[in-house]
Protein backbone atom coordinates (compact mmCIF):
# COMPACT_ATOMS: atom_id res chain seq x y z
CA UNK A 1 0.00 0.00 0.00
CA UNK A 2 1.56 3.00 -1.14
CA UNK A 3 0.07 6.75 -0.74
CA UNK A 4 -0.15 9.71 1.31
CA UNK A 5 -2.83 10.23 3.75
CA UNK A 6 -3.70 13.16 5.98
CA UNK A 7 -4.92 12.19 9.67
CA UNK A 8 -6.81 14.83 11.22
CA UNK A 9 -5.10 14.26 14.54
CA UNK A 10 -6.78 14.37 17.90
CA UNK A 11 -5.37 15.84 21.39
CA UNK A 12 -3.50 14.04 23.95
CA UNK A 13 -1.75 11.53 21.20
CA UNK A 14 1.80 12.17 19.89
CA UNK A 15 2.93 12.23 16.52
CA UNK A 16 4.55 9.22 16.76
CA UNK A 17 1.30 7.57 18.47
CA UNK A 18 -0.59 8.27 15.49
CA UNK A 19 1.50 6.76 13.15
CA UNK A 20 1.97 3.39 15.16
CA UNK A 21 -2.34 3.53 15.38
CA UNK A 22 -2.07 4.03 11.00
CA UNK A 23 0.80 1.02 11.12
CA UNK A 24 -2.03 -1.14 12.95
CA UNK A 25 -4.62 0.07 10.78
CA UNK A 26 -2.44 -0.53 7.66
CA UNK A 27 -0.80 -3.35 8.44
CA UNK A 28 1.78 -1.60 6.75
CA UNK A 29 5.11 -0.94 8.46
CA UNK A 30 6.75 1.88 6.13
CA UNK A 31 4.35 4.64 7.46
CA UNK A 32 6.47 7.84 9.12
CA UNK A 33 5.16 11.50 9.23
CA UNK A 34 6.02 14.90 7.60
CA UNK A 35 6.24 16.76 10.64
CA UNK A 36 5.68 16.51 13.97
CA UNK A 37 2.33 18.14 15.82
CA UNK A 38 2.54 18.85 19.65
CA UNK A 39 0.11 16.25 21.72
CA UNK A 40 -2.00 19.48 22.88
CA UNK A 41 -2.65 19.96 18.56
CA UNK A 42 -5.14 18.50 16.73
CA UNK A 43 -5.59 18.97 12.79
CA UNK A 44 -3.49 17.92 9.58
CA UNK A 45 -0.60 15.39 10.19
CA UNK A 46 0.42 13.79 6.71
CA UNK A 47 1.31 10.32 6.56
CA UNK A 48 3.69 9.08 4.17
CA UNK A 49 2.82 5.32 3.40
CA UNK A 50 4.56 2.44 1.94
CA UNK A 51 7.20 3.48 -1.02
CA UNK A 52 6.17 7.14 -0.98
CA UNK A 53 8.02 7.46 2.40
CA UNK A 54 10.67 8.41 0.59
CA UNK A 55 8.67 11.61 -0.49
CA UNK A 56 9.68 13.11 2.85
CA UNK A 57 12.68 14.70 1.55
CA UNK A 58 11.11 17.17 -0.13
CA UNK A 59 9.02 18.48 2.99
CA UNK A 60 11.78 19.34 5.17
CA UNK A 61 11.11 23.28 4.76
CA UNK A 62 7.38 22.88 4.49
CA UNK A 63 5.43 25.86 5.22
CA UNK A 64 2.44 25.70 7.97
CA UNK A 65 -0.59 27.39 9.00
CA UNK A 66 -2.21 27.20 12.32
CA UNK A 67 -5.63 29.05 14.21
CA UNK A 68 -5.04 28.85 18.02
CA UNK A 69 -5.80 30.33 21.66
CA UNK A 70 -3.06 32.28 23.91
CA UNK A 71 -4.08 32.16 27.56
CA UNK A 72 -2.51 35.81 28.63
CA UNK A 73 -1.78 35.84 32.84
CA UNK A 74 0.83 32.96 33.74
CA UNK A 75 3.69 31.26 31.88
CA UNK A 76 3.85 27.83 32.00
CA UNK A 77 7.53 25.60 31.51
CA UNK A 78 6.49 23.97 28.58
CA UNK A 79 4.66 27.01 27.00
CA UNK A 80 1.17 25.11 26.76
CA UNK A 81 -1.57 24.09 29.30
CA UNK A 82 -0.18 20.93 29.71
CA UNK A 83 3.04 21.86 31.64
CA UNK A 84 2.98 23.23 35.19
CA UNK A 85 2.41 27.24 35.96
CA UNK A 86 6.04 29.15 36.41
CA UNK A 87 4.75 32.41 37.13
CA UNK A 88 2.09 33.77 39.55
CA UNK A 89 -1.62 34.96 38.07
CA UNK A 90 -1.95 38.01 37.50
CA UNK A 91 -5.20 39.92 36.03
CA UNK A 92 -4.68 40.95 32.61
CA UNK A 93 -7.10 43.33 30.49
CA UNK A 94 -6.62 42.96 26.61
CA UNK A 95 -7.69 44.60 24.00
CA UNK A 96 -7.38 43.57 20.78
CA UNK A 97 -5.96 46.43 19.29
CA UNK A 98 -3.33 46.22 21.95
CA UNK A 99 -2.59 42.54 21.34
CA UNK A 100 -2.18 43.08 17.38
CA UNK A 101 0.25 46.05 17.90
CA UNK A 102 2.63 43.52 19.93
CA UNK A 103 1.46 40.75 17.04
CA UNK A 104 3.76 42.67 15.01
CA UNK A 105 6.75 42.51 16.33
CA UNK A 106 6.78 38.33 16.08
CA UNK A 107 5.82 39.25 12.30
CA UNK A 108 8.82 38.41 9.37
CA UNK A 109 12.20 37.03 10.02
CA UNK A 110 12.92 36.77 14.18
CA UNK A 111 15.18 35.12 16.19
CA UNK A 112 13.22 33.03 18.41
CA UNK A 113 14.27 30.58 21.46
CA UNK A 114 12.93 27.00 21.53
CA UNK A 115 10.94 25.95 24.32
CA UNK A 116 12.96 23.76 26.83
CA UNK A 117 10.67 21.16 26.40
CA UNK A 118 11.25 20.48 22.96
CA UNK A 119 12.82 18.18 20.34
CA UNK A 120 15.71 20.68 20.10
CA UNK A 121 19.23 18.46 20.22
CA UNK A 122 21.48 19.45 22.52
CA UNK A 123 25.07 17.39 22.50
CA UNK A 124 22.77 14.26 20.86
CA UNK A 125 20.18 14.77 23.41
CA UNK A 126 16.65 15.82 23.29
CA UNK A 127 15.98 19.18 25.12
CA UNK A 128 12.98 17.90 26.53
CA UNK A 129 15.00 15.01 28.38
CA UNK A 130 16.93 17.37 30.43
CA UNK A 131 13.86 19.49 30.73
CA UNK A 132 12.48 16.03 32.84
CA UNK A 133 15.59 15.84 34.95
CA UNK A 134 15.05 19.32 36.18
CA UNK A 135 18.71 19.93 33.81
CA UNK A 136 19.94 22.60 32.67
CA UNK A 137 18.51 23.28 28.83
CA UNK A 138 21.38 25.49 27.15
CA UNK A 139 19.22 26.29 24.13
CA UNK A 140 20.22 29.34 21.14
CA UNK A 141 18.06 31.20 20.05
CA UNK A 142 17.29 30.44 16.09
CA UNK A 143 15.82 32.51 13.31
CA UNK A 144 12.60 31.74 12.29
CA UNK A 145 9.99 33.39 9.50
CA UNK A 146 6.04 34.42 10.40
CA UNK A 147 4.69 35.00 7.44
CA UNK A 148 1.10 36.21 9.02
CA UNK A 149 -0.15 36.71 12.41
CA UNK A 150 -3.33 37.92 13.40
CA UNK A 151 -5.37 38.03 16.19
CA UNK A 152 -8.57 37.34 15.37
CA UNK A 153 -10.88 38.05 18.50
CA UNK A 154 -9.93 38.32 22.67
CA UNK A 155 -12.42 37.19 25.31
CA UNK A 156 -11.13 37.59 28.79
CA UNK A 157 -7.79 36.51 29.23
CA UNK A 158 -7.52 34.58 26.08
CA UNK A 159 -6.84 35.51 22.50
CA UNK A 160 -7.87 33.54 19.21
CA UNK A 161 -5.36 33.69 16.69
CA UNK A 162 -4.39 32.61 12.83
CA UNK A 163 -0.65 32.31 12.13
CA UNK A 164 1.26 31.16 8.90
CA UNK A 165 4.87 29.94 9.52
CA UNK A 166 8.01 28.78 7.80
CA UNK A 167 9.57 25.32 9.02
CA UNK A 168 11.15 25.22 12.23
CA UNK A 169 8.90 27.61 13.91
CA UNK A 170 7.68 27.35 17.83
CA UNK A 171 4.56 28.55 18.57
CA UNK A 172 4.50 27.75 21.84
CA UNK A 173 7.48 30.44 21.89
CA UNK A 174 5.27 32.92 20.44
CA UNK A 175 2.68 32.85 22.72
CA UNK A 176 5.47 32.63 25.98
CA UNK A 177 7.34 35.52 24.32
CA UNK A 178 4.17 37.57 23.93
CA UNK A 179 3.58 37.37 27.63
CA UNK A 180 6.75 38.21 28.20
CA UNK A 181 6.14 41.10 26.23
CA UNK A 182 3.15 42.25 28.20
CA UNK A 183 4.55 41.44 31.57
CA UNK A 184 2.15 39.22 32.75
CA UNK A 185 2.94 35.63 31.36
CA UNK A 186 1.17 33.77 28.56
CA UNK A 187 0.62 30.08 27.29
CA UNK A 188 -0.73 28.31 24.31
CA UNK A 189 -3.84 26.43 25.54
CA UNK A 190 -5.39 25.78 21.54
CA UNK A 191 -4.01 24.71 18.29
CA UNK A 192 -4.98 23.32 15.38
CA UNK A 193 -2.51 22.80 12.18
CA UNK A 194 -4.87 23.37 9.19
CA UNK A 195 -2.60 23.70 6.42
CA UNK A 196 1.37 21.77 5.60
CA UNK A 197 2.55 22.25 1.81
CA UNK A 198 -0.32 21.83 -0.42
CA UNK A 199 -2.24 19.53 2.41
CA UNK A 200 -5.16 21.45 4.22
CA UNK A 201 -8.27 20.51 6.74
CA UNK A 202 -10.22 19.27 3.76
CA UNK A 203 -8.11 16.48 3.19
CA UNK A 204 -7.84 15.42 6.43
CA UNK A 205 -9.51 11.65 7.64
CA UNK A 206 -9.90 10.90 11.31
CA UNK A 207 -8.35 7.95 13.22
CA UNK A 208 -12.15 6.17 13.23
CA UNK A 209 -13.06 7.01 9.72
CA UNK A 210 -9.23 4.90 8.68
CA UNK A 211 -10.66 2.78 11.18
CA UNK A 212 -13.82 2.32 9.60
CA UNK A 213 -12.63 1.89 6.22
CA UNK A 214 -10.26 -0.49 6.97
CA UNK A 215 -12.28 -2.88 8.00
CA UNK A 216 -14.53 -2.52 4.78
CA UNK A 217 -11.89 -3.12 1.91
CA UNK A 218 -8.38 -2.20 1.63
CA UNK A 219 -9.97 -0.43 -1.73
CA UNK A 220 -12.06 1.88 0.43
CA UNK A 221 -8.62 2.69 2.39
CA UNK A 222 -6.95 4.02 -0.60
CA UNK A 223 -10.27 6.05 -1.35
CA UNK A 224 -8.73 8.36 1.37
CA UNK A 225 -5.77 8.46 0.41
CA UNK A 226 -4.51 12.08 -1.26
CA UNK A 227 -4.54 12.41 -5.12
CA UNK A 228 -1.20 11.51 -6.20
CA UNK A 229 -1.44 14.52 -8.62
CA UNK A 230 -2.10 16.75 -5.40
CA UNK A 231 1.29 16.09 -4.38
CA UNK A 232 4.39 18.44 -5.06
CA UNK A 233 2.81 20.62 -7.28
CA UNK A 234 5.64 22.93 -7.67
CA UNK A 235 7.39 20.04 -9.84
CA UNK A 236 5.22 20.09 -13.62
CA UNK A 237 3.78 16.31 -13.98
CA UNK A 238 4.52 14.89 -17.05
CA UNK A 239 2.57 11.12 -18.28
CA UNK A 240 5.02 8.17 -19.75
CA UNK A 241 4.56 5.80 -22.34
CA UNK A 242 5.22 2.42 -22.20
CA UNK A 243 8.91 2.98 -23.78
CA UNK A 244 9.59 5.38 -21.11
CA UNK A 245 8.40 3.73 -18.17
CA UNK A 246 11.28 0.58 -19.51
CA UNK A 247 13.66 2.79 -18.79
CA UNK A 248 12.22 4.31 -15.60
CA UNK A 249 12.14 0.79 -14.33
CA UNK A 250 16.07 0.41 -14.16
CA UNK A 251 16.86 3.81 -13.51
CA UNK A 252 18.09 4.97 -16.83
CA UNK A 253 17.88 8.14 -18.34
CA UNK A 254 14.86 9.07 -20.22
CA UNK A 255 13.28 11.98 -22.61
CA UNK A 256 10.01 13.47 -21.57
CA UNK A 257 8.11 15.58 -22.54
CA UNK A 258 8.99 19.63 -22.68
CA UNK A 259 8.10 21.01 -19.06
CA UNK A 260 9.31 24.37 -19.73
CA UNK A 261 12.92 24.11 -18.20
CA UNK A 262 11.89 22.83 -14.77
CA UNK A 263 14.80 20.92 -12.56
CA UNK A 264 12.50 18.25 -11.47
CA UNK A 265 9.48 16.77 -12.80
CA UNK A 266 7.07 14.28 -11.16
CA UNK A 267 6.31 11.09 -13.98
CA UNK A 268 3.05 9.47 -13.91
CA UNK A 269 1.74 6.17 -14.77
CA UNK A 270 -1.67 7.19 -16.39
CA UNK A 271 -3.77 9.60 -13.43
CA UNK A 272 -3.57 8.12 -10.41
CA UNK A 273 0.22 6.11 -10.16
CA UNK A 274 3.17 8.20 -9.19
CA UNK A 275 6.06 6.47 -10.84
CA UNK A 276 9.07 8.54 -10.86
CA UNK A 277 10.78 11.81 -9.04
CA UNK A 278 12.87 12.66 -11.91
CA UNK A 279 16.14 15.58 -12.22
CA UNK A 280 16.64 17.14 -15.65
CA UNK A 281 20.21 15.98 -16.79
CA UNK A 282 20.53 18.47 -20.04
CA UNK A 283 17.71 19.05 -22.91
CA UNK A 284 14.60 17.18 -22.06
CA UNK A 285 16.95 14.24 -20.82
CA UNK A 286 15.84 13.39 -17.45
CA UNK A 287 17.32 11.31 -14.51
CA UNK A 288 15.05 9.27 -12.48
CA UNK A 289 16.73 9.85 -9.20
CA UNK A 290 13.40 8.67 -7.17
CA UNK A 291 11.42 5.43 -8.67
CA UNK A 292 8.77 4.14 -6.97
CA UNK A 293 7.82 1.32 -9.96
CA UNK A 294 8.43 -2.01 -8.58
CA UNK A 295 11.19 -4.37 -8.77
CA UNK A 296 13.87 -1.23 -8.16
CA UNK A 297 16.57 -0.31 -6.36
CA UNK A 298 16.17 3.24 -4.22
CA UNK A 299 18.16 6.10 -5.45
CA UNK A 300 18.59 9.90 -4.04
CA UNK A 301 18.24 12.65 -5.90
Amino acid sequence: MNGVLIVDKPAGLTSHDVVNRVRRILRERSVGHLGTLDPIATGVLPLVVGNLTRLAQFYTASEKTYEGVIRFGFSTDTYDADGNATSAVQETVLTLAGLRQISRRFTGTIEQMPPPFSAKKIKGVPAYKLARRKQEVPLQAVQVEIKEFEILKVDGDRASFRIRVASGTYVRSIAHEMGTALGCGAHLTELRRTHVSEFELLDAHTLEELQFAADVTSEQIEDLFVHPRKLLPEFPAVTANDDMLASIRFGRAVNLPDVSNARRVRVFRGQRELVAIATRIAGTLFHPGLVFLQNTTEKTI
